[in-house]
């Protein structure tokens, strides 16, 4: 496995969320979490009044991936709560809320 350079996390959603604007998307920060190196989550919210909520993680070959912790349609007391278990676990996360009427996570990284 080849060693990849991480992008800082302040950085990284900075750029999320403005590639969310330049689509069309509303995307804002809920959370913010340590500027080099906190975890990031997103809340991808849809017009049903659902969301998925995306975290990050590796596959066995090191591939960067995002996975959908609850599912496609999680309401809204249920990501609320799986953020609140995560803050207990890391203070320094970041959560980015964005809502767009195709969920479009605007990522490049596959989403499992």
């Amino acid at each position: 496995m080849s060693f990849v350079p991480r992008l800082k996390a302040g950085i990284f959603v900075r750029a999320l969320i403005r590639r969310a604007e330049v689509a069309g998307a509303f995307a804002a920060v809920v959370k913010k979490g340590s500027e080099e190196a906190g975890a990031v989550f997103l809340k991808i919210a849809k017009t049903d009044r659902t969301s998925t909520v995306l975290s990050q993680a590796r596959r066995g070959d090191g591939e960067l991936v995002w996975m959908k912790v609850l599912g496609d349609a999680a309401s809204d007391a249920d990501a609320n709560a799986y953020f609140e278990k995560q803050m207990r676990f890391d203070p320094d996360i970041w959560i980015v809320e964005i809502e767009d009427r195709e969920g479009r996570a605007f990522v490049d990284e596959p989403v499992v």
